[in-house]
């Protein structure tokens, strides 16, 4: 990769990279993944990713205005947690396609733990939702950015 140190300090232009197919941007910013390499994916590998993904799209729903970091955390964890993912799958499965419902279904039949404080119910529709997230990511990041958008973030969990 290389990079004009000029374009690094000068905020109006930008880094002439030269990126090959392994630079961490290049994975970062990738286009679709290939069938033949999702397929030698796990549902849990992709559930993995898609926890990170979802997560990194709540903390960036919450980071306008500006608050605390402690509110900040508050915000993210109130909706990244088993029972608001649930909540949420449930808004978006009416809008899904047949393929990302068979992607939910394989999410969920992998999962073979369960956290002690949800019911396994619960933490099986979470991992589903991850699942689809992480696919949705590696196949069609503006799908996924779209149904995403349809998230209700505000809303907030009974205690």
């Amino acid at each position: 990769m290389q990079t004009n140190v000029d374009s690094l300090t000068d905020p109006d232009s930008s880094p002439d990279l030269t990126l090959d197919e392994h630079s961490p941007i290049q994975l970062f910013l990738s286009s679709p993944l290939p069938p033949s390499q999702l397929q030698r994916l796990s549902p849990a590998a992709l559930a993995y990713l898609g926890d990170a993904i979802y997560e990194l799209f709540v903390r960036r729903f919450y980071l306008t205005p500006p608050k605390r970091i402690q509110v900040y955390h508050q915000q993210v964890v109130a909706q990244v947690r088993a029972e608001a993912q649930a909540r949420h799958l449930q808004t978006l499965i009416p809008q899904l396609t047949q393929v990302e419902m068979d992607w939910l279904k394989r999410g969920r039949n992998s999962t073979t733990g369960h956290s002690r404080r949800v019911e396994p119910e619960i933490y099986q529709q979470a991992t589903s939702l991850e699942t689809l997230v992480g696919y949705l990511y590696l196949t069609n990041p503006e799908r996924l950015f779209f149904l995403l958008s349809l998230l209700d973030l505000t809303l907030t969990e009974n205690k």
